[in-house]
């Protein structure tokens, strides 16, 4: 896939990483860096193209992980509305993404 400039380093780094290894904070600098480069115009036509489509699983990604943490958040403050000790609860059993790692 393409490049892109990390404005700190100044040096290209290759989009190489698989996003499922990424943290949520990492998937999020990334795409946050994805979107300043697209903003600046200084990119060729299909570099523009290759970063966009990056964008998109980026943000894909970090939308499935906080889907899967609001939900189960949710059965923790069902738990609690319950009564039921929260660490008893199998969160595990919660609907979540290939993507969640943290």
């Amino acid at each position: 896939m393409c490049c892109y400039r990390w404005e700190d380093a100044m040096t290209e780094v290759p989009f190489n990483r698989r996003i499922e290894d990424m943290s949520f904070k990492e998937a999020s600098i990334e795409l946050e860096q994805v979107v300043r480069a697209l903003e600046g115009g200084d990119l060729e036509l299909e570099d523009s193209l290759s970063y966009y489509a990056r964008g998109v699983e980026l943000l894909k990604s970090l939308r499935e992980r906080l889907a899967g943490a609001e939900q189960k958040v949710q059965l923790l403050m069902e738990s609690a509305a319950k009564g039921t000790d929260a660490a008893m609860i199998d969160t595990s059993s919660a609907p979540t993404t290939s993507y969640v790692n943290e």
